[in-house]
């Protein structure tokens, strides 16, 4: 019988990660969850309330994850109660039932981290649930995964600092954000404009001053043609409103859409808590971003033509195959990068 793995789901952009990764991994046998919790009055408010909506574990995120896992034909397993596993790949380490440590686990990065601040140092310090946090500022941190993916140096560093063993982290780059140079084709319609993305600040409880950052963007603008992608997980006909009354009359909106070509088609780039941003960098346009850029520069994801993916792929089959204690496999892993592929020894 094949081996199973368990890819764990999130975001659209968490779901075609680990989707790249399985089609890497087609003699194992792939299956696909949700990312999902075992605490019963967790389970309860995602049940019966709105409060965890806009977040990965329900809502909309759920619900385009398994959608886009449908149309795939991809196997999926709710809550991993049809099988048991011999490897998950996680998107997040901020959210893992008990039972699922018993078995190999690895983490991959998504993309940004969320910046690192106060009540994160609290939540990591007094051993509460990560979560707390309620962005992703400590996904990455917990320590409790076997392996971890990094998307670069920079990061790897980062989470060293906030509480991850340096010998369980492997820079393997990250799928969707390993090749942006393939943006440059595109049919995209428009060229010479200044690209806004916002971000899901309130809906992730954090606050916001929406008129006014538009009108900074206007005012960078500089009359040049202006184009908000407006971030999926947002409150739709707020931010389309607040658009039309702060911006100028001929401001275009989209609400759907793949903001890579438009990425590769602006002449500015502004962000705000967005991993888009990268793709801004490395495509070398200007850029802003509520991160500082010289530290983005640090932590920009590695460009290998793709290789990412594969990458991840080789260091499951070696974990699979390993026969020792799982938690032994990284004390003794041997690899080198050549030609920004891992390579075994």
């Amino acid at each position: 019988m094949k081996l199973k793995i368990l890819f764990i789901t999130g975001s659209i952009n968490q779901t075609t990660q680990m989707h790249k990764i399985a089609n890497e991994l087609t003699d194992y046998e792939c299956w696909f969850s949700q990312i999902f919790v075992d605490f019963p009055p967790f389970q309860w408010l995602i049940d019966n309330t709105k409060i965890l909506s806009k977040t990965v574990v329900s809502g909309q995120f759920k619900e385009n994850s398994e959608k886009y896992c449908q149309e795939q034909g991809l196997k999926m397993d709710y809550k991993a109660k049809r099988n048991q596993y011999d490897l998950v790949v996680y998107c997040s380490d901020m959210i893992i039932p008990d039972r699922m440590l018993q078995t190999k686990t690895l983490w991959v990065q998504e993309g940004m981290i969320d910046e690192y601040t106060s009540l994160s140092k609290v939540i990591k310090k007094l051993h509460l649930p990560p979560y707390f946090a309620v962005g992703t500022a400590l996904n990455g941190a917990s320590n409790i995964c076997d392996v971890y993916c990094s998307a670069s140096e920079g990061y790897k560093k980062r989470l060293v600092k906030i509480g991850t063993d340096s010998h369980k982290i492997v820079t393997t780059g990250i799928p969707n954000f390993d090749n942006v140079q393939q943006y440059r084709q595109n049919d995209f319609p428009l060229r010479d404009f200044v690209l806004v993305a916002t971000s899901d600040n309130r809906e992730c409880f954090r606050k916001e001053d929406r008129p006014a950052f538009i009108k900074e963007c206007v005012e960078k603008a500089a009359g040049r043609k202006l184009v908000f992608k407006v971030h999926p997980n947002e409150i739709m006909e707020r931010a389309i409103a607040e658009i039309k009354e702060h911006g100028p009359a001929e401001t275009i909106i989209y609400i759907t859409g793949d903001i890579n070509p438009m990425i590769a088609n602006c002449d500015e780039f502004i962000t705000q808590y967005s991993s888009a941003v990268y793709v801004g960098m490395a495509l070398e346009k200007k850029v802003h971003s509520y991160f500082d850029i010289e530290e983005l520069k640090q932590q920009m994801p590695i460009q290998n033509g793709g290789k990412s993916a594969k990458n991840i792929a080789q260091i499951c089959r070696d974990f699979l195959v390993f026969t020792g204690k799982k938690e032994d496999f990284m004390k003794n892993y041997r690899y080198k990068i050549a030609n920004q592929e891992l390579i075994y020894e």
